[in-house]
């Protein structure tokens, strides 16, 4: 089985990033998606099932299956480790990266590293060979029985170089990006040797070096890439007492995205707050006692200054956040609803316009509408609704003044005086003893009245008209019949 961790192993976030040469790295301005966040990979939940360079080894047994041994599901019955009914790499021991069980061989091994690219912390280029001639790192070097990562970076950073390797466990060197650009990238498993200084930290491997940059760690940076990470002071080390480190983070867009991937401070005493870097406002504040929330936290502030505090007693594994600019949202264009012809509208048009549609057609939209967007008429000016309206009525009382006065000249042309009568109504001139009906018709105008046998009035008034036609005889006797 792997080295057993101490208690206190500590912690890395890693945010890996594959360059060419096929090398992990992981550029600490560039955090690609990384699939685990410590040194160790002891939080790795990905589904990597074989061992070896990238997967390439022997399948992982199951760890439902490895009650014999001393991990199994059943010792991980929270699932603090991510053991369970399934067959992918993990490291619940804290060794120096995830492993699994395989079958055991005829030598008698029955686990084995896992090879996982994705699990290397964001400033942590990858790794490297250096046959010592030319060195791969052609700066100052040195050597210590107490060497970590953060020992290795501040050294270098002392000296003003932007790259530091270790190697062997125990050998830093510096360098500069001219050496990593004709560097000879090297398998990830060849850089897996134990730091001399810590148990829970890789430095490089015999003849390989594991190269970082100095910022990891730093107490003080200006960041403007679009995205990166932020460590606490001395990152991947424990930070110690009384430090006061700041960061400002100024990323292109107009408000920040933040994640944190580690926070562990030591009391509520050492505490790290974020401000506005315009105009000084704290924004938040986190402390030992008050972690932040999970997931992102997003600050409407295009730059930002982060301060870290810790007190005389303070020391623990501190925190790393990614962070990323984003553009402010763009609001959505109102879109314009959609413009609705009528017949007479479209009428009106410009000949040069589309055509008029057919008559007695269904209103015609102007424009593409969606298949769930009806057309309506638009609504009209309150000038062009008078307008037609006083149209409207114009035209309602012409068309009743015509018709009365049609009405009135056919009355005026075809008029009757009606005088009732005891006897059944006769037409023409009554010659009867009794009084009748004397209906008598004269263009333009006809009477009816009493008619006295020979009354001479009516004789001599009926000397001037003529004699209904027969049809309007039987026309105006249904009538009289009638009243």
């Amino acid at each position: 089985m792997g080295t057993q961790a101490p208690q206190g192993l500590l912690l890395l976030f890693l945010l890996p990033l594959l360059p060419p040469g096929g090398a992990s790295a992981g550029s600490l301005h560039s955090p690609g998606l990384s699939e685990c966040f410590q040194v160790n990979g002891a939080d790795y939940r990905g589904h990597q099932n074989r061992t070896g360079p990238r997967g390439a080894g022997r399948p992982c047994l199951y760890w439902d299956q490895t009650q014999q041994h001393s991990y199994s599901s059943a010792s991980d019955p929270q699932g603090r480790w991510g053991l369970g009914a399934h067959n992918f790499c993990r490291n619940p021991d804290g060794d120096v990266q995830p492993w699994c069980y395989v079958a055991e061989t005829e030598e008698g091994i029955y686990w084995r590293y896992c090879d996982i690219p994705t699990c290397h912390m964001p400033g942590y280029l990858g790794c490297f060979m250096d046959s010592g001639a030319p060195p791969a790192l052609s700066g100052p070097s040195g050597t210590s029985t107490k060497l970590t990562v953060q020992v290795c970076l501040r050294f270098c950073r002392m000296k003003g170089y932007k790259l530091a390797g270790v190697e062997a466990g125990y050998a830093c060197f510096c360098g500069s990006e001219s050496d990593l650009a004709r560097g000879r990238p090297a398998p990830a498993t060849d850089c897996d040797q134990i730091c001399f200084g810590h148990p829970g930290q890789l430095c490089g491997g015999d003849g390989r070096l594991g190269i970082y940059e100095v910022s990891v760690g730093s107490c003080q940076g200006n960041w403007t890439a679009p995205q990166g990470v932020v460590y606490s002071p001395d990152f991947p080390d424990e930070y110690g007492p009384d430090r006061n480190c700041s960061w400002a983070l100024g990323p292109p867009g107009a408000a920040l995205e933040l994640t944190f991937r580690l926070f562990e401070l030591a009391d509520p005493r050492d505490r790290l707050e974020l401000r506005d870097a315009a105009s000084g406002n704290l924004l938040r504040a986190f402390d030992g006692a008050r972690p932040p929330p999970p997931g992102p936290l997003r600050l409407r502030a295009a730059a930002l200054l982060l301060t870290f505090r810790s007190d005389a007693r303070g020391h623990a594994q501190g925190f790393a956040l990614t962070y990323r600019g984003e553009a402010r949202p763009v609001p959505p264009r109102p879109t314009p609803p959609p413009t609705c012809l009528t017949p007479l509208s479209a009428g009106l048009q410009d000949a040069a316009d589309d055509p008029a549609p057919p008559k007695g057609s269904a209103q015609t939209p102007a424009v593409p509408l969606e298949a769930n967007v009806s057309c309506s008429p638009r609504p009209r000016a309150p000038e062009a609704a008078m307008g037609a309206w006083v149209f409207s009525s114009v035209t309602a009382v012409s068309v009743l003044l015509l018709l009365l006065l049609w009405l009135l000249r056919l009355l005026r042309g075809r008029t009757c005086l009606l005088a009732p009568g005891k006897e059944p109504p006769a037409l023409g001139p009554s010659r009867g003893p009794a009084r009748s009906w004397a209906v008598w018709y004269r263009r333009p105008q006809g009477v009816a009245l009493p008619s006295p046998p020979g009354d001479p009035q009516v004789e001599s008034l009926t000397a001037s008209y003529r004699p209904l036609s027969a049809s309007s005889q039987s026309s105006l006797r249904s009538l009289i019949s009638a009243l």
